[in-house]
């Protein structure tokens, strides 16, 4: 067991000096005096406490729990504003007691006192807003550089680079692709059925699905799904890249990351969405058929007739537009959310969930643009 002996002297400039002996086994399984006895101890004495000194005598074990002990005291003595010395104690503890006391708060650790005022909070998220979107406008125009720069044959991508993101942004996407487009077509012809239906014009059932997933829909359920996939794939793989310093590693190299890491994604998600588009609008009237042919009686030449008739290019031309603009669009929130990622574990979560937040609400935003804008132009 461990023992604790207490000696009280006159110090300097008058206070008294406590000096606690230790001897024994100050271990876990070891009996011994707790910090809150010695707190006890040192409140109880009548005179002014002006320092505490910790000193080793023939202390034959200890672990972890000394440095517990040894650190509640010492806070104490801190808060109280009576100086400690743990110089005569053993090497080891001296220099864990250091370690311990050098560790900063980290920051998002620390409470906040009190709550901020109304006003206070509405300026701070005002600021974040205004630095964020300096920042999106900064990255934007860096990815923009680079592509001049691509295009004047100032660099060139490596294919061995390019083809793997490829074939992650389309082979490995198409089942997700099928499923969801094919579904968005079976409810496109049910919601259209129940009302056509009323009026024996349920052959306009193709009319509906055919029109829909070409000019808007098949192109808006690639973008959020890619969006869901992707762009989050593409913010974890650089958070990732940040988080273990090998965006740090690429510029000490001279190799800049938006040429290296960012371009590559974009080009590649860019080219893929128009050819995800059009199997996504093929998926989708296949499922908007299959309920014209097994529940509204409709042969297959008959609605095959009535989509020929009623798409049109211009509505072919408006969706590949817009999956284009989507790619992009999902790259640059997933590539500028992934380079946005702060050094930790859980940052790299944080940047796939708003990767997949901001490339969303950019496809809606994009949506509604191109749609306000062909209804301007008449196509």
């Amino acid at each position: 067991m461990g023992e604790l002996i207490y000696e009280l002297g006159e110090g300097i400039s008058g206070g008294g000096v406590l000096t606690v002996a230790m001897t024994g086994e100050f271990t876990m399984d070891a009996d011994f005096p707790t910090s809150r006895e010695v707190v006890r101890r040192i409140d109880s004495f009548g005179v002014s406490i002006e320092c505490v000194l910790f000193k080793s005598r023939d202390i034959a074990r200890w672990d972890s729990s000394i440095l517990t002990f040894l650190k509640d005291v010492t806070g104490h003595c801190s808060s109280r504003g009576i100086a400690w010395d743990v110089a005569s104690m053993p090497g080891g503890i001296q220099r864990l007691l250091d370690l311990a006391s050098a560790v900063p708060e980290r920051e998002g650790i620390r409470k906040k006192t009190g709550d901020a005022s109304f006003l206070s909070s509405t300026g701070q998220a005002a600021m974040d807003i205004f630095h964020g979107t300096l920042e999106m406008l900064g990255f934007i125009g860096d990815a923009f550089i680079a592509f001049l720069r691509l295009i004047l044959g100032r660099y060139k991508i490596r294919m061995k680079m390019f083809f793997p993101i490829v074939r992650e942004c389309s082979v490995d996407a198409l089942p997700i692709v099928s499923l969801i487009s094919c579904l968005v077509g079976l409810i496109l012809a049910f919601v259209g059925a129940v009302q056509l239906v009323m009026f024996g014009a349920q052959i306009y059932v193709a009319s509906l699905v055919g029109i829909a997933m070409i000019r808007v829909m098949g192109a808006v359920m690639v973008g959020v799904i890619m969006a869901g996939r992707t762009g989050a794939a593409f913010a974890a793989q650089l958070g990732t890249m940040e988080v273990n310093e090998e965006i740090d590693a690429l510029k000490t190299l001279g190799i800049s990351p938006m040429e290296f890491l960012v371009m590559p994604r974009i080009l590649a998600l860019a080219f893929v969405m128009p050819l995800l588009c059009l199997y996504a609008d093929l998926m989708g009237i296949m499922g908007g058929m299959a309920v014209g042919i097994f529940m509204l009686d409709l042969n297959f030449m008959e609605y095959y007739n009535m989509t020929k008739a009623s798409v049109n290019l211009n509505s072919f031309w408006i969706g590949i537009f817009q999956s284009f603009v989507f790619g992009i669009l999902v790259a640059l929130a997933g590539c500028l959310r992934g380079m946005q990622c702060r050094r930790n574990a859980s940052a790299v979560g944080e940047a796939a969930t708003s990767a997949v937040v901001t490339g969303i609400v950019a496809i809606v935003i994009a949506t509604a643009v191109i749609t306000v804008v062909c209804n301007v132009l008449g196509i």
